[in-house]
């Protein structure tokens, strides 16, 4: 028990991932899957749209499909390395106020191991269906479909092996990312449980200097994964702000889920310790980093417009002439700029859970559609946009993944109790 004034705070209290809360989420996962279900019956039998194109390259049901599940990998996956992410940043900056908030960052990284086995398995599955340079006969200079700045591209995904056959160096590239992010993961899960038994504050170093290695990592990985996951779709294009963006994107996403599961516990009666000014500091980080989001958004689409150069504009032509896509790119900058900077603009907005659960759940929503945005387009075409196999796809992800992350928040400590810096972080006050 740790005393603080006339308080008793319960150091070894766990989250009861309770029958209740369970059966909750599986209703959202079944209403989902339910949802999904029609929208795949409904596109099998033509209950979706067919271009004047589609007799040149007949449209399948299923390329939508793998279009979904494509963005709600990436989407996810963004999520939970951005918790460990965050995690990792507590240490390297020695940041006191975050300490009974620690193990919540953490446990988004519970559902790495899936997101990389989904994530390689779709690729597998569907590699023709969303990227372009899978097809053998775009480096073939003899096909009359050659194309040159594909094949100059070629070594980035297919070396050492010849372009166009087997992607050796793009499936190690994703292979590494997920195995060194799981590693990370575990080895800071391994440190926090030593120091939760042994007490001391060598354990506090030692997770420094592993935050300092995983950070490092990160930031490389964290790029190159939004080249080649992203960027590669749209093949011929290219923008050097992109895993920037991707990650602004994620963090931002990852901030809201953070934010959304510490309120969601003290709503139940953990973290009593953490209080209003704590919650504020998360405001601060959802609010900051969605100017950041929009200055980064802003910056890559000024750039290209005043440029004005063909082979960087089709990005935005593609998608603001689209009759499917440009409304979604006004709902995008309003979700995701003008809603939080307007509703947590006040410091009591971002002290009051009730805006703040308001904000991040419509952010959740506001940066899976910047995902759609990013992926559908250059895979789908005119047959994409929003339908029922989309909101039911998100449905089923976003509940198996709250699955994972509370099944993993459960069975540990929910505070880091032998943290150096607690003590502190009761008397956090801004």
């Amino acid at each position: 028990m740790a005393h603080h004034g006339e308080n008793h705070y319960n150091l070894d209290q766990r989250f009861e991932f309770s029958a209740s809360i369970k059966k909750s989420i599986m209703t959202v996962l079944i209403i989902g899957a339910v949802i999904l279900g029609i929208g795949i019956i409904l596109a099998m039998t033509g209950g979706h749209h067919e271009g004047a194109e589609a007799e040149a390259h007949p449209f399948h049901w299923y390329e939508r499909l793998f279009a979904n599940m494509w963005i709600n990998n990436v989407f996810f996956t963004g999520i939970a390395i951005v918790g460990v992410f965050f995690f990792a940043i507590q240490f390297a900056a020695q940041a006191g106020w975050s300490a009974p908030i620690l193990r919540v960052m953490l446990s988004l990284g519970n559902w790495l191991p899936f997101a990389g086995i989904l994530m390689i398995a779709t690729f597998f599955i569907a590699n023709h269906d969303l990227f372009h340079w899978t097809h053998a006969y775009l480096f073939d200079k003899n096909d009359p479909q050659y194309d040159p700045i594909i094949d100059g591209k070629g070594a980035f995904f297919y070396w050492p092996m010849a372009k166009g056959t087997f992607p050796v160096f793009y499936i190690l590239r994703m292979v590494l990312f997920f195995g060194f992010w799981v590693f990370f993961f575990k080895k800071f899960q391994k440190i926090s449980d030593a120091e939760d038994q042994l007490g001391g504050t060598s354990h506090w170093y030692k997770m420094r200097s592993w935050a300092a290695y995983f950070l490092v990592f990160f930031a490389v990985s964290s790029s190159v994964s939004a080249w080649d996951w992203v960027m590669s779709i749209d093949t011929h294009w290219f923008s050097t702000l992109f895993g920037w963006y991707v990650f602004a994107s994620w963090f931002v996403s990852g901030l809201s889920a953070i934010t959304l599961i510490v309120l969601f516990l003290k709503g139940r009666g953990y973290l009593e310790m953490v209080n209003e000014n704590h919650v504020h500091d998360l405001g601060k980080f959802v609010f900051g980093f969605s100017i950041f989001w929009t200055y980064l958004w802003f910056s890559q689409f000024l750039l290209i417009y005043y440029a004005n150069i063909p082979e960087e504009t089709v990005y935005f032509v593609e998608r603001l002439t689209s009759d499917i896509y440009s409304p979604f790119i006004f709902v995008n900058l309003g979700l995701n700029f003008f809603l939080p900077f307007l509703v947590l603009m006040t410091r009591d907005s971002k002290r009051h859970g009730v805006f703040l659960k308001l904000v991040c759940t419509i952010l959740l929503v506001g940066h899976w559609i910047d995902f759609f945005l990013m992926v559908q387009p250059g895979t789908l075409g005119h047959n994409g946009g929003i339908g029922l196999m989309e909101v039911g796809m998100f449905l089923v992800y976003g509940s198996t993944v709250a699955l994972v992350v509370l099944g993993g928040l459960a069975k540990k400590n929910l505070i880091a109790k032998n943290h150096p810096m607690l003590e502190e972080s009761y008397h956090h006050h801004i």
